[in-house]
């Protein structure tokens, strides 16, 4: 079961009535008049209730000469709580996907034909800008303070203030007036 069947399994549970009724279908498969008179229920409202408990998964129906007959998927009832709630891989899929996705729009907001409109206020959308900077700079290799400005300067005429965002991000270090990029 994936998680959004968990989801809508919880929320199922989540009703008084719809728990009386798994109650009166663990101890027997009934119809809806039968779970109506029991509950004292509109056979409407059993219905409706049903389709929803159906829909998660919790009950199957099967026709039988005029009546169609409820009872407990006893696959799902049986399931852990553990195994109900636990994240597959594809919500983490999904999940670095939306990252990459925000990635993107920030630096198409703040990029425009190369240059850098402005440095964000936001500490999240900077450290996204100044990642993508740090790509014009080679791992490993030593730069000097005015190679740095020279860098810096084809995206964004305050370099300084750049530069000192990378070095306080820690991902430029800088030692004796040398720059590095840090690695990770």
């Amino acid at each position: 079961m994936d998680k959004f069947d968990s989801i809508r399994l919880f929320k199922c549970l989540s009703d008084k009535s719809r728990l009386l009724i798994i109650n009166n279908l663990i101890k027997e498969p009934m119809y809806v008049e039968l779970l109506a008179e029991r509950l004292a229920l509109a056979p409407s409202t059993v219905s409706f209730h049903l389709k929803k408990l159906e829909d998660a998964g919790l009950v199957t129906s099967k026709k039988e000469q005029y009546y169609v007959m409820y009872s407990i998927n006893y696959e799902v009832l049986n399931l852990s709580l553990k195994d109900l709630i636990e994240t597959d891989i594809s919500d983490k899929t999904l999940e670095k996907q939306r990252e990459e996705e925000y990635r993107k729009k920030v630096i198409e907001s703040f990029f425009q034909y190369g240059t850098l409109k402005s440095i964000p206020v936001q500490q999240k959308k900077r450290r996204i800008i100044l990642e993508e900077l740090l790509k014009n700079f080679g791992e490993g290799r030593e730069y000097t303070e005015k190679e740095v400005n020279i860098i810096i300067a084809d995206f964004n005429e305050d370099f300084c203030t750049i530069r000192r965002a990378l070095v306080s991000e820690n991902l430029l270090e800088r030692h004796n007036g040398i720059y590095r990029v840090v690695k990770k």
